[in-house]
């Protein structure tokens, strides 16, 4: 067996973290066409429950934020009860969990949204298509609409209300997505936000003031010490672009520094070391994901970045996809499963909740196939 400085406790605020390695979130399209998590979701994320700490997939935290069809929400009473299954599992497994809240702005199409309109973000700057609809098909991208000052100002109370949902429901914290292209990236990205109003490019302090908002009224809402922020500055995914993130993340994070946050989680990119620049500006929590656009993190990726202070902790998702005892298998320096493919974003059981941890032989039943 290894012990690793990622297999060390780490004390983030009120938790107890029995490890330091994060399980990131990611979509996987298991919920209903409303949005509530099916009851395969708890299964999932019980298996995994051995992380330090879990941050679930995105959810919308209002239908105007919905991006995807399937895709979970946490607005409704249903949804509320959808998530509570799946952090009572978690905590009856001996786990941590926070619910990332992620509000789509521009990404989304009509024909994957229950409201059936067109999203709306920063400006009137569509996604490079084509996009994913409902029921596995693809249609061109659609122009957004411009978010007016009442919009900006919705969305803003909109994550506040799903933050306390999210408390309601039993999450031991939320965290807030502002990174990967979605809502609060596009106001701080070079090409999706082109206002010139006060969430607008006039200054930096214009540019980063939707972000600061939303950090400021969920921690208000829920307490500073259960609200985290992901940001991912330079990330080119679904077209952003930012020709030099430094300008605009540093004084974010100095924005934000000061109110006790859970945490920072941090994505590095090829053209912008994010975690060298703004580790000395941020004197919380950090944690580090180092396989955005890259390959998997391995363990020894994992270790680097502990042993060089660049964070306290480090995520990692497509490794917990197929390896729910992912811990265990770092401890024990065991091979890895590897990830079923073609049943990524399906909607049952089956590559999702049937990965087999060690000691399980092959063939054994980890979940029935729902419906």
């Amino acid at each position: 067996m290894t012990t690793t400085l990622l297999l060390t406790p780490y004390s983030l605020g009120r938790l107890r973290l029995p490890n330091r390695m994060v399980m990131a979130p990611m979509t996987r399209f298991r919920a209903a066409e409303d949005g509530t998590p099916m009851p395969v979701v708890a299964d999932y994320y019980a298996q995994r429950a051995s992380a330090g700490l879990i941050v679930t997939e995105g959810i919308w935290p209002s239908r105007a934020g919905q991006s995807g069809w399937r895709m979970p929400g946490l607005e409704t009473v249903e949804h509320i009860k959808g998530w509570r299954a799946v952090t009572e599992a978690v905590h009856a497994s001996g786990g941590r969990i926070f619910a990332q809240l992620m509000h789509g702005g521009r990404q989304g199409h009509p024909l994957s949204r229950l409201t059936g309109d067109i999203p709306a973000g920063p400006s009137a700057i569509p996604v490079p298509g084509p996009v994913h609809v409902r029921d596995g098909g693809k249609a061109d991208a659609v122009t957004p609409r411009v978010m007016t000052l009442e919009d900006i100002q919705q969305a803003v109370r909109d994550h506040a209300a799903a933050a306390r949902n999210a408390i309601e429901a039993g999450f031991d914290g939320v965290e807030l997505h502002g990174a990967n292209s979605y809502l609060i990236h596009q106001f701080l990205a070079d090409n999706t936000n082109l206002r010139d109003d006060k969430y607008g490019r006039r200054t930096v302090e214009d540019r980063i003031r939707f972000p600061v908002e939303v950090v400021k009224a969920v921690a208000n809402a829920i307490g500073a010490g259960r609200t985290g922020l992901r940001l991912s500055p330079g990330n080119p995914q679904f077209g952003m672009k930012e020709a030099d993130p430094r300008p605009v993340y540093r004084p974010l994070v100095q924005a934000l520094d000061g109110l006790g946050l859970a945490y920072l989680h941090l994505t590095d990119n090829d053209e912008y070391a994010a975690l060298t620049d703004l580790r000395a500006l941020w004197h919380g929590a950090l944690i580090a994901n180092v396989g955005e656009n890259r390959e998997p993190t391995s363990r020894a990726d994992g270790e680097a970045v502990l042993l060089t202070g660049r964070a306290d902790l480090v995520s990692y998702g497509r490794a917990f996809i197929a390896n729910p005892d992912l811990p265990r298998r770092f401890e024990r320096n065991s091979v890895l499963n590897s990830i079923n493919g073609d049943h990524l974003y399906t909607h049952g059981a089956t590559g999702y909740t049937d990965y087999l941890p060690l000691g399980v032989p092959a063939g054994s039943q980890q979940s029935a196939e729902p419906v």
